[in-house]
């Protein structure tokens, strides 16, 4: 999966907490739980990331989530439809998302987890199912991994050495 470091502080960036677990470890003394915090951030411009926060209070949790969310933001190639450039399937662990073009005026159709990933990067016109997997935190980097390795029509263009025309003709 290619990832290439951007700087999140150039962006205005809204977050979103998909899941927070309360996590239980049993010591001599009895139980101590903590807390994990599943956080998407985008700019709603083509730019998402996901992230892991633990801790011992939810607030603080959500906000290491959301530093590492920061610090993992990946690229989206959307379209002028606002739309992705072509189908894809984005796979982690045994999660997969299947990714399909849409045209204009469908808005998203998408899962709870793959919602949160599509609305943050920009996507407005997009079908999606998840296969595989149901885990929360799998589908929402299975949907990031998928975003990330879509191509524009130029970026194709120049791997294969030809003008955009030739592609489509």
């Amino acid at each position: 999966m290619k990832r290439t470091i951007i700087d999140a502080s150039q962006f205005e960036l809204e977050e979103k907490v998909v899941s927070i677990k309360r996590v239980t470890k049993v010591v001599k003394g009895g139980r101590n739980f903590r807390f994990t915090a599943l956080v998407v951030v985008g700019d709603g411009n083509g730019h998402v990331g996901a992230g892991l926060g633990k801790a011992a209070e939810i607030p603080e949790a959500i906000r290491k989530g959301k530093e590492d969310a920061m610090k993992k933001l990946v690229n989206v190639a959307i379209d002028e439809t606002g739309s992705i450039t072509h189908d894809y399937v984005g796979k982690f662990g045994s999660a997969e998302v299947l990714l399909k073009r849409a045209p204009e005026g469908t808005g998203i159709i998408a899962g709870g987890p793959a919602r949160a990933v599509i609305e943050l990067a920009g996507i407005k016109n997009i079908r999606t199912k998840s296969l595989g997997s149901r885990n929360k935190q799998n589908v929402v980097l299975a949907t990031i991994a998928g975003l990330s390795e879509l191509k524009t029509p130029e970026e194709v263009a120049k791997l294969r050495g030809k003008s955009v025309d030739e592609l489509f003709a």
